[in-house]
């Protein structure tokens, strides 16, 4: 153990909802391995969920544009950006939620309810990782900058929320959708009608999802006095969860036929529905597990809307 250090003692184990066997927890420093989970870097899936949507918009802009294909540059700088801020934003949730976590059983392991980091060294942790999501932010336009920074308030006010409204996964995908501008912007330096209905699909399929993940919760979340949509919803959860992802679909076809593209992308469209309808279908309010991997397979259904954009401009 250290002691006034920033890495203090406690059993060195992987969190419930890791990737078995990450790099992260069998390769990575002893010392490091409490960082990298407040960074989530062993549940790659953050990051994907969120540079989706930045992706989906680079994608929307080649269309509008008649482009061969997304700027591969800016498809960069968002995944690294991506990385990054997920990695910035975790951090920042587990300060704010350190007391709450030590009351959930699947958080309760998180290295700062487990006392394996400091608050002092979460905080420099976090300074860290925005240090380099602002590297990426100023490699865009001057548009696509402040359009960046204009998140930081949701982000900020995020964390607070489930303890005030039965819906943050609304705030969430506030967000997590930021994305879905951000594309735009930086192909443009504007934005318009098509990359506002995107954004607005991908807050309604964070709902949907993030009420997947949070079916894992609900006893403890009961508990804690967690406010959840899945704890909202109730019974209900599955038709909640069926109606945010017929809105997402809707939306993301107005976001389409106002850039005109060609038959590939409606095919990649209808595509990532059949994905979401097959979660819907396949839910088990009460597995666990099952809503785990549910939450996790929206990597491939968030895929498969990018690679059917692409194909079009390609094409």
């Amino acid at each position: 153990m250290r002691r006034g250090g920033l890495f203090r003692g406690g059993a060195d184990r992987s969190l419930p909802d890791a990737v078995t066997g990450h790099w992260a927890d069998r390769l990575a420093p002893l010392s490091a391995r409490p960082y990298l989970r407040l960074a989530r870097v062993e549940r790659p899936i953050g990051w994907w969920l969120l540079l989706l949507p930045c992706w989906w918009s680079a994608a929307l802009a080649a269309l509008a544009a008649g482009a061969p294909y997304p700027d591969p540059w800016h498809l960069v700088l968002f995944l690294v950006g991506a990385v990054a801020m997920r990695g910035a934003g975790s951090t920042y949730n587990d300060i704010v939620d350190r007391d709450l976590d030590a009351r959930v059983a699947r958080t309760r392991d998180r290295p700062l309810p487990s006392g394996r980091v400091s608050v002092k060294g979460a905080f420099a942790f976090v300074l860290a990782q925005c240090a380099v999501g602002l590297a990426v932010l100023l490699q865009l336009n001057w548009f696509a900058v402040a359009t960046g920074f204009a998140s930081v308030a949701i982000v900020l006010t995020y964390p607070f929320m489930k303890r005030v409204i039965w819906l943050p996964q609304v705030v969430l995908g506030l967000c997590f959708s930021w994305g879905a501008l951000m594309g735009w912007a930086a192909a443009f330096g504007s934005l318009s009608a098509a990359p506002l209905l995107l954004y607005a699909a991908a807050i309604a399929w964070v709902v949907g999802y993030d009420t997947i993940y949070a079916l894992q919760d609900i006893e403890d979340d009961e508990i804690a006095g967690i406010k959840s949509s899945a704890r909202l919803f109730g019974a209900r959860v599955r038709l909640a969860i069926g109606l945010c992802y017929a809105t997402t679909i809707a939306l993301m076809a107005g976001a389409l036929a106002l850039v005109a593209p060609g038959p590939i992308a409606w095919l990649g469209l209808l595509a990532f529905a059949a994905h979401l309808a097959w979660q819907v279908a396949t839910l088990d309010p009460a597995g666990g597990r099952r809503a785990l991997m549910l939450f996790r397979s929206n990597r491939d259904a968030g895929l498969i809307l990018f690679a059917g954009m692409v194909l079009d401009a390609l094409i």
